[in-house]
């Protein structure tokens, strides 16, 4: 079959190939010819070109070894990485927009819901190939092993796996590490409390199998939303569709009653059996480090294996920042997320939202800027940020600072943390809270569900707001003139942008 996606000027990008057209436009991507191997080379190059100043994707169209592959498969590695403009494209804005303004904008968006359209398998992409049962064969792909100390072989980590409550019929697309286990077999790592677990658990209570889908290459938005935690009776399939303004073309499985995403580059289907378990990992992860020791995990028999002509496997790397392929559409969609927390509670005052990158890939700290209206307001702030739903899972430190304090603005908030904050008065601490097994700073191992949080006030006193020093700040007058003779001046680079100013006498 050979099924080409249809498009039309000014759509919203519908698939992986489209959305590298449109990186292309902007100089941010590279194409690597010569051969090079997937056994952490790739990853290796990933890892130093996300440290770069530009940050540029990379495909990799040659793969050692696979030279006569009748797959012929390319690998695309730091997808998104640190890059706000790849970031901006793949929510659908422009590549030169503000990080708070993307932030307020993908918040809106967040809001929307456009369910999936299901089109038939002709229409259907990503069946331009298939293999079944025991025509599947994974060694004919080039997967790749990432880092040295790696379990194993890991397809599509900038992937999105689909599940079905067995309760509600509702489809959940999320983001889950996959590990090769043989040539029609892959180990699926689930975190307690994630909704493909709830699944398998409530499945095999039944004593049902579950079934499973996975794509290994996808458009990243799929990455974006299906890392994030959403309602659990609405289908990121929505959410997705909701960003674009678009509905997601999706086509029912050919081996699964699962809705697989239309445009998708390679897709798995298959079957969690009871019980059926196997050892996997570990697995370098978005800590920077490696993940739980080896341990048992689901094992999916594959039923079915689609894919494109000439695919393109996604593939995240994991590791510090900024070479974590998470970090910087994390730092966008999980501070989104809290904001529209914070809207639905009716908390006044919140004038923006960053969960920074460096921290542990945008999980690790969440900063809240606010203007103080009344007594404990900052307080509560602090302790909402830690618990509500976009914000609960992992976040060790959470601050809140006025609203003349950039969130996204490292130097401001330790600023702010350095003038405004006493540590005996304005640090509190929250134990026993959601974490991850994946959590490296917990010991022993069996702790690591369990986590605490810090919330730190680097607000002005509130009940000495109206005493406190005077910050010093420019002249807006002044501050336009500079910035309207910058050139003439023979001043180097764009001049920085200004938010807040010293009132006018």
């Amino acid at each position: 079959m050979n099924v080409k996606h249809r498009n039309t000027q000014n759509q919203p990008i519908q698939d992986l190939r489209q959305w590298l057209d449109a990186v292309e436009k902007i100089g941010e991507l590279v194409k690597v010819s010569k051969p090079v191997s997937r056994d952490q080379e790739m990853s290796a190059i990933g890892y130093l070109l996300a440290k770069q100043e530009t940050s540029p994707t990379v495909l990799f169209e040659t793969i050692k070894d696979f030279d006569n592959s009748t797959v012929n498969a390319r690998l695309l590695w730091n997808l998104a990485g640190p890059s706000l403009k790849r970031i901006a494209i793949t929510m659908g804005e422009d590549p030169d927009i503000p990080t708070v303004e993307l932030i307020k904008n993908v918040k809106s968006k967040l809001l929307k819901r456009v369910p999936p359209k299901e089109i038939n398998a002709e229409e259907a992409a990503i069946f331009e190939n298939s293999l079944y049962d025991d025509d599947i064969n994974l060694d004919k792909f080039p997967i790749p092993k990432h880092w040295p100390l790696d379990g194993g072989r890991y397809p599509g980590t900038a992937d999105c796996v689909i599940t079905r409550d067995p309760e509600t019929g509702y489809i959940n697309v999320g983001t889950y590490r996959m590990m090769q286990q043989g040539k029609k077999h892959a180990g699926l790592y689930l975190s307690p409390g994630k909704d493909a677990r709830l699944h398998m658990e409530r499945a095999w209570e039944n004593g049902s199998s579950l079934e499973v889908a996975a794509a290994w290459g996808v458009d990243p938005i799929f990455m974006l939303v299906g890392s994030q935690g959403f309602p659990k009776n609405v289908s990121e399939y929505e959410f997705i569709g909701g960003i674009r303004g678009q509905a997601v073309e999706v086509v029912r499985g050919k081996r699964t009653s699962l809705l697989l995403p239309a445009n998708a580059e390679i897709v798995v289907e298959g079957t969690i059996h009871p019980k059926a378990m196997k050892n996997e990992g570990p697995f370098g992860e978005f800590t920077g480090y490696y993940g739980k020791p080896e341990g048992e995990a689901p094992l999916v028999e594959l039923t079915a294996l689609h894919f494109r002509d000439q695919p393109i496997m996604t593939n995240a790397l994991m590791a510090d920042y900024p070479s974590c392929e998470q970090s910087g559409f994390f730092a966008i969609v999980r501070s989104a997320r809290i904001w529209n927390d914070f809207d639905k509670l009716g908390i006044a005052g919140v004038k923006s939202i960053y969960c920074h990158p460096a921290a542990a890939g945008g999980w690790g700290m969440t900063c809240v800027s606010i203007e103080q209206r009344y007594a404990g307001h900052a307080a509560q702030v602090l302790a909402l940020a830690a618990q509500v739903p976009g914000g609960a899972y992992y976040t060790k430190w959470i601050i809140v600072v006025d609203e003349d304090i950039d969130p996204s603005d490292m130097d401001q908030v330790i600023w702010a943390m350095s003038t405004r904050s006493n540590p005996s008065d304005d640090v509190e601490i929250l134990n026993n809270t959601w974490s991850t097994q994946l959590d490296p700073a917990q010991y022993p191992a069996e702790k690591r569900p369990y986590g605490s949080k810090c919330l730190i006030n680097a607000c002005k006193n509130h009940r000495h707001i109206n005493e406190y020093s005077k910050r010093t700040m420019l002249s807006k007058r002044i501050y336009n003139s500079v910035v309207s003779d910058w050139e003439n001046l023979g001043l180097p680079g764009v001049p920085p942008t200004i938010e807040n100013f010293e009132k006018e006498v």
